[in-house]
């Protein structure tokens, strides 16, 4: 006789409502899953994550205010059981695959394709291991799409900011002090991680600590001590570093 089933506490992720509601109906239905939370938008969906620490979670990929994998950022692989990627494009679907991913669904799916990641979940197929979550974030983006939301977390809100509007990122360790306006956020991630992901027409590294934002720079000049330096827009001074000079092309920025 089969065991029952553990129920894998289950969370979905799906801004489009009838999507959501036709994946939680089916959901509901099947055995072996206890459906903890329905999440309409990325904001919530990280709080939901961070706070219900679900076995598995079926997770949109594009989703307006930040995409799937913004969020399995956010959450951390320590607060995930298994992800099944839900999207409507195949291209998602195929590396997800070749990243050993538990499933995926691409839209329009139906019950039997629901069952077969059910069982992926469950341990009869091949499983995806806390430690390949991130992998997945990074490794699913069909083409590189750079960062145009920065998502700050601030006790128990969460912030969202246009990149745009930010003057400098500075590195703090294992996180980033982000300037915007005159107020100051730390996030959770590198320099080096942050630097891949911002349109480097727009962000330059001009120190091994500092990113600048081109468009908030006045001007490049000598410092008093021999040294560039730019001055921003607000007021601000900040060093550039001599083996990062040519890749500014400081006569450019200049005026």
């Amino acid at each position: 006789m089969e065991n029952t089933l553990k129920a894998l506490r289950t969370v979905v992720v799906e801004d489009e409502r009838l999507a959501r509601r036709k994946l939680a109906m089916l959901l509901s239905t099947e055995p072996g899953v206890e459906l903890i939370a329905e999440c309409g938008t990325a904001a919530e969906a990280v709080e939901v994550l961070r706070a219900q620490r679900p076995d598995l979670v079926f997770l949109d990929i594009q989703m307006p205010e930040m995409d799937g994998f913004e969020v399995l950022e956010q959450v951390g692989p320590e607060n995930l059981g298994h992800v099944v990627v839900v999207t409507a494009h195949d291209r998602y679907a195929l590396r997800a695959f070749d990243v050993e991913a538990v499933d995926y669904l691409l839209k329009p799916y139906d019950r039997t394709r629901l069952r077969q990641a059910l069982a992926r979940a469950h341990g009869r197929g091949k499983a995806d291991p806390h430690d390949r979550v991130l992998s997945l974030a990074e490794r699913l983006r069909a083409t590189p799409e750079w960062l145009r939301r920065l998502v700050v977390r601030d006790g128990e809100r969460i912030h969202f900011f246009d990149v745009a509007s930010v003057t400098w990122f500075e590195s703090a360790d294992n996180y980033v002090r982000v300037r915007v306006g005159a107020a100051e956020h730390l996030v959770r991630q590198t320099l080096q991680r942050l630097e891949q992901r911002l349109d480097p027409s727009r962000f330059v590294r001009i120190h091994r600590r500092i990113i600048v934002n081109l468009d908030h720079v006045a001007e490049g000049r000598l410092g008093m001590s021999g040294e560039y330096e730019l001055l921003l827009r607000d007021g601000k001074v900040l060093p550039v570093g001599r083996r990062f000079r040519d890749r500014l092309l400081l006569d450019q920025v200049a005026g």
